[in-house]
């Protein structure tokens, strides 16, 4: 099999990007990491790049491939190719680029280390000095989050994280996430208010490109809702990402749509929101922004409020309300489209 690819070079000392044509001949059964050995082997030994394990657990052979991220090892080369395409293979983003496909990780790294990724166990423990034993069961809130293998696909893709390098990004709380659900965990609260401050879990955009790239089925945002949720039903709820999300519950709840007009003040307070009463003005002038009184009620709001009654009624506090994404993706019928009606 013929193989062309473009890869991103980049040279450290001068910052120069360039992208180069590789051409190969390859087997069929090939992975994108096969070629990339096979170019350094027989065509070009500067090409630098990660790679350990081979079988998708270590997870240092994640790049871009035409702008989205994977595990090379497990990228066949047959369907990059396919129709004669010429994939683009480029480093992952969001880190910084130490050469060609080689990321620096120590920002991920540091971030990890501020989420405090250990246990503080209980006092608790069993009088005949075994290990605390944890039923499957109850570990299975954090079963997902424990199958993460560092490989970064969460963090390139972050579209906060492109915007606000503070955020401390999918793979940090997810990983915050394995140790709040952790059955064995006694300081949840003082956890979950560390990470509802500025930069933490309500800075997330709610994109779910970390859940779509993810390779081991870590659902990164679905643990940023679970950590959101646990936050609401600790009681942690003074910082601004929180009041924003209790007025959008209040706002459906008490009339059926959100009422944007009163979310600043609810959410930033009245003497920020005061501040931007010259911004609210030019909204209004230009239609961007409804007046907030008389306030609009939605219609046949009952059968909403009867469905929150429900729900409320099963006691899903915290992340037992959370509906997971592999359950969802799940029950998704799908439908085969109707043939076209041949023309007479």
């Amino acid at each position: 099999m013929r193989v062309r690819l473009e890869i991103e070079r980049s040279d450290p000392a001068s910052g120069e990007t360039r992208l180069q044509l590789y051409e190969l001949e390859t087997r069929r059964a090939a992975t994108l990491l096969d070629c990339l050995e096979q170019i350094k082997d027989e065509l070009d030994g500067t090409l630098a790049f990660r790679r350990s394990c081979r079988e998708g657990i270590c997870g240092s052979c994640a790049v871009r491939i035409d702008g989205r991220t994977a595990l090379a090892c497990r990228t066949p080369a047959a369907e990059l190719v396919a129709g004669g395409r010429i994939p683009i293979i480029a480093p992952i983003g969001n880190l910084p680029v130490v050469r060609d496909l080689v990321v620096e990780m120590e920002p991920m790294w540091q971030k990890m280390r501020v989420v405090e990724p250990f246990l503080r166990p209980t006092s608790d423990l069993p009088g005949d000095g075994r290990e605390t034993v944890v039923s499957p069961a109850r570990l299975e809130a954090v079963r997902k989050e424990a199958l993460c293998i560092n490989c970064g696909a969460c963090v390139s893709e972050c579209d906060a994280l492109t915007v606000s390098p503070e955020f401390l990004g999918p793979h940090a709380l997810a990983k915050a996430w394995r140790l709040v659900g952790d059955p064995r965990e006694e300081e949840t609260r003082p956890r979950l208010k560390g990470l509802s401050g500025e930069h933490g879990i309500w800075e997330c955009t709610r994109c779910y490109l970390c859940n779509e790239r993810c390779p081991k089925g870590v659902d990164p945002r679905d643990a940023i809702a679970k950590l959101g949720a646990e936050a609401f039903a600790a009681g942690v709820t003074r910082d601004r990402g929180a009041r924003h999300a209790r007025w959008f519950v209040t706002s459906a709840r008490t009339t059926g749509w959100l009422r944007e007009s009163e979310l600043v003040v609810k959410t930033l307070g009245i003497a920020v929101s005061v501040t931007k009463i010259p911004l609210a003005l030019r909204l209004f002038r230009r239609g961007k922004a409804p007046l907030p009184l008389p306030r609009h009620k939605a219609s046949e709001l009952q059968p909403a409020r009867e469905l929150r009654r429900i729900v409320a009624g099963q006691d899903r506090r915290g992340a037992l309300g959370i509906v997971q994404s592999e359950r969802v993706l799940e029950r998704i019928e799908r439908v085969r489209a109707p043939e076209p009606e041949e023309k007479l």
